[in-house]
């Protein structure tokens, strides 16, 4: 059996986990588009899924997301382009910045929520309770214990 056959029929935890990413975030983002923001991109998601309404500093993004902060500069650089966030200095300390979302950044960040409880909510109905709660402690467990350093696996 060539390679490629058994890696469809029985794929293993890297395909898995990659082929949950992609179909979730395929999801959140044909429904976000349908909602009046086509020009996000899963990429985006490293910022945007972290951010606090309040502001976040672009290092903390960058170890929330496991990305470097080249990448993360690069996707602020593109949000910042697009109306989804601003750079301000951090009133806590004037030398450092805060990514803060826009109203269209917090309104983004809020339809894009409420989505993935949606698809949430829809994998549980479909596994059932019970299963989908084990499956997301598992999931967690098994996210845990691996390294979380390394390099970005997405730019």
């Amino acid at each position: 059996m060539n390679r490629s056959t058994r890696k469809e029929r029985e794929p293993d935890l890297g395909i898995l986990a990659v082929q949950l990413s992609a179909r979730v975030q395929r999801q959140i983002f044909a429904r976000a588009a349908e909602q009046g923001f086509a020009d996000a991109r899963p990429r985006h998601g490293a910022v945007l899924a972290y951010l606090d309404a309040n502001g976040t500093r672009p290092g903390e993004l960058a170890r929330l997301a496991g990305r470097n902060k080249q990448t993360m500069g690069a996707i602020v650089d593109e949000l910042e382009r697009l109306g989804y966030v601003r750079r301000t200095p951090d009133p806590a300390d004037r030398r450092a910045k805060l990514i803060v979302p826009t109203e269209r950044g917090l309104r983004f960040m809020e339809v894009t929520d409420n989505l993935v409880g949606d698809i949430e909510r829809d994998l549980s109905a479909t596994l059932g309770a019970d299963t989908y709660r084990a499956f997301r402690a598992a999931l967690h467990d098994g996210v845990a214990s691996l390294p979380a350093g390394g390099q970005d696996t997405d730019a």
